[in-house]
């Protein structure tokens, strides 16, 4: 090599050492790949980002940077301090320190926690730890994870208890007499935690909401909300605010959009669906191409911002699709009317407009405003029964009208055609390495009374995957059309980052029970096994075990302003437009995309940035509800059951019992060591099973078993099931 080519090598050397420290520094508490590094520094060519990887590992090497996990860089950090946190909280009582700015979990005994609670950010100061085990004491609470709590009213003469029920709480909270708020002895409620005085036993609260009695339908439904800090109610001024707004559709504003009013549109959605957000409209060219309009409800229109419309949209942040109902993003007048695509109606969209050749290939796109006016609503399973017989009359049987109807023969077509061009995209994603999740999602059919009558479980069949292939359509080519623009402008991005490789280790170590196995060699071959294991498993016992292992093995989707793709759907660039209803990082997203359309400048990436992460909060603990309600129902249908005999899989396996999920409707509970009366047994983590000291009987993990409800408790959502033995 010439001293000139030495010369550029160490300059691009230096520059891009330089870089590294530049993001590192600039965000001490982050940890990033080197993706996300090469991202910010604009390193796009195969040179520079190899050089990259290379000065990562040797700054590694040199302690100059600390690797906090594989593939994971942050800044290094003095030791011996006052450390940064997140409180997590065990079965035990101890704590560990969570901290972004400190590669190490920091252990706290339980006697010093200083007030601190689950989640709570602390200052913690290190101390020496016994052994290896890094120990620290916490010095002061800098900010509350929960400033609320739910539990149930202890009454005496003069002030209560309340007993949260929250397990992770380990204290009772203290109400004086004027805090009980006309709570009665033995309501649940809502209690705003106070200060917590140094020589009290438990902090002080007041109550400010009852729930009412503990078992009954409602409260437990409104306990669950509560306890993860989620509404059940729109704020009066918020529901005034909507109603008055304006939603009639207007010639002038027709004028400032595209109108496709005369294209042939329709929605596909669940039958029991009310808020339509999206809708595919279809024209065929003259050169033989598809015209493929995706259609997405104008939300941004509507909610303005400086509204207080716009600030509950965005606290909320989310629907909840809770197991009874669904806890709305916005107010009913615009969930379910005004930005509901509903069937013969004009609705202002924001659209993205494809032309496809008949191999699915893009020739054209569009995005902009629009106008529609829907000339169908489909449920899935009539779109599903169009694509299976290519036939026009949809039966009674099926049918979310009164009657048998016929649609006509373009719209037939237009099904049919979808129904091809997405299969293709589908292929190709598979093929570029994405990963294939269809995992069970369990329903309920309930009574009037929201008593469960059965059973059923969602499954995803053509009608569902063709919406889905062109709403991944337009969110991927929303996505690009922002990022690849130059000089690059700040948008909001749905991210998911590659497996940790040691998740998918103890994966492999799981599914080797049943014969399985992924192959960890490279990222394609990790994604093809991950798929052949998903197709596998398909209608076998350990299907949801084995679903469900398989996505907690994956790293966790979420928005930011910093893309690094799309590991799972295997696309370089990806977002959230379609669904500006129930999302709002959707809305974010369209008054973006408007913004630049319109020639503005890139805004303010720290504003969004925090915008995503509250985003992205919000979604976890909309999900977490999500999830409680489910099991709460689970248990209501199991009181009904507890007489019969089930069969079930061992799905997981802890010191203190089993869990076992039985196979017939998906419902989990626990098998408690201590009930199993024919032998003493105890907890082998290696095999993942509970072995009998005397006659050494194995349960492990995937065995199966047969059981019988032995209690319920819907309040505190724990179903135990006692062993009858091993289905033999």
């Amino acid at each position: 090599m010439s001293k000139k080519g030495k010369k550029a090598s160490s300059q691009q050397k230096n520059e891009i050492t330089k870089g590294i420290f530049t993001v590192l520094e600039k965000e001490p508490s982050k940890s990033f790949n080197y993706k996300q590094i090469a991202s910010k520094l604009q390193l796009t060519d195969t040179n520079s980002r190899n050089l990259l990887i290379k000065r990562l590992g040797q700054l590694k090497q040199k302690q100059r940077i600390q690797e906090v996990e594989r593939g994971r860089f942050k800044v290094l950090q003095p030791k011996h301090q006052l450390v940064l946190g997140q409180v997590d909280l065990t079965s035990t009582g101890n704590a560990y320190i969570i901290s972004e700015t400190y590669p190490e979990d920091i252990f706290v005994p339980n006697h010093k926690l200083n007030g601190a609670f689950h989640g709570d950010t602390v200052q913690v100061r290190l101390t020496s730890g016994k052994g290896k085990k890094l120990e620290g004491a916490i010095y002061e609470v800098v900010e509350r994870k929960k400033k609320t709590y739910v539990g149930v009213v202890d009454k005496q003469k003069s002030f209560a208890f309340v007993r949260p029920s929250d397990n992770k709480m380990y204290t009772d909270i203290f109400i004086p007499a004027e805090g009980l708020n006309k709570a009665e002895n033995g309501d649940k409620v809502v209690v705003e935690l106070g200060q917590w005085p140094k020589d009290r036993d438990s902090p002080y609260g007041k109550v400010i909401q009852v729930l009412g009695k503990p078992g009954d339908h409602q409260t437990e439904i409104h306990s669950i909300l509560a306890e993860y800090g989620l509404p059940h109610e729109f704020p009066y001024e918020v529901e005034q605010f909507a109603n008055a707004l304006d939603t009639s559709i207007k010639a002038e504003e027709i004028a400032k959009r595209r109108d496709m009013r005369d294209t042939l549109t329709f929605t596909i959605d669940p039958k029991d669906a009310k808020d339509f957000d999206d809708a595919l409209s279809f024209k065929k060219l003259e050169n033989g191409n598809y015209e493929i309009g995706i259609h997405i409800a104008d939300v941004s229109h509507y909610v303005q911002e400086g509204t207080i419309l716009e600030e509950e949209a965005y606290n909320r942040a989310t629907s909840i699709y809770l197991v009874d109902r669904v806890v709305p993003m916005l107010p009913e007048v615009l969930s379910n009317n005004a930005c509901s695509l509903r069937p013969n109606e004009e609705k202002y969209t924001f659209s993205a407009v494809f032309e496809l050749d008949g191999q699915a290939q893009l020739k054209k796109q569009w995005f902009g405003r629009t106008v529609i006016n829907s000339n169908e609503r489909f449920a899935y399973e009539e779109a599903q029964h169009i694509i299976e017989t290519g036939e026009s009359t949809i039966p009674k049987e099926i049918s979310i009208r009164e009657s048998a109807y016929t649609v006509s023969g373009d719209v037939v077509d237009a099904v049919l055609t979808f129904d091809r061009l997405a299969k293709i995209m589908r292929a190709k994603r598979m093929e570029a390495g994405a990963i294939s999740f269809d995992k069970i999602e369990v329903r309920f059919t309930l009574d009037d009374k929201n008593e469960p009558e059965g059973v059923y479980f969602k499954e995803s069949r053509d009608a569902n995957k063709l919406i889905e292939e062109f709403m991944l359509l337009a969110n991927r080519k929303v996505a690009e059309f922002i990022g690849k623009q130059q000089p690059k402008k700040t948008f909001v991005y749905r991210v998911h980052d590659e497996p940790n490789e040691d998740k998918l280790m103890a994966l492999n170590g799981v599914i080797s029970r049943f014969g399985h196995k992924v192959n960890l060699q490279d990222k394609n071959s990790i994604s093809s096994s991950l798929n052949q294991l998903l197709e596998d498993v398909k209608g076998k016992k350990e299907q949801n075990l084995v679903d469900t292992l398989t996505i907690r093995s994956m790293s966790k989707a979420m928005y930011t302003t910093d893309n690094i793709g799309h590991y799972g759907l295997a696309f370089d660039y990806y977002s959230h437009f379609t669904s500006p209803i129930r999302r709002y990082p959707d809305v974010m997203v369209h008054r973006l995309l408007q913004h630049y359309l319109d020639g503005g400048k890139s805004v303010d990436e720290q504003v969004y940035e925090t915008k995503c992460k509250h985003a992205s909060s919000m979604e976890i603990l909309a999900t977490s509800a999500e999830r409680d309600s489910i099991k709460y129902m689970q248990i209501k249908f199991m009181e009904q059951h507890s007489d019969r005999e089930f069969v079930g899989v061992i799905s997981g396996v802890t010191e203190w019992g089993v869990y076992v999920e039985i196979i017939e409707n998906k419902c989990e509970g626990m098998v408690r060591t201590r009930d199993i009366k024919d032998d003493y047994y105890v907890f082998d983590e290696k095999q993942y099973a509970i072995v009998g000291e005397r006659f050494k009987k194995t349960y492990q993990l995937g065995d199966e078993v047969v059981v019988m409800v032995k209690n319920t408790d819907l309040v505190k959502r724990h179903l135990d099931f006692s062993l009858i033995g091993k289905n033999d």
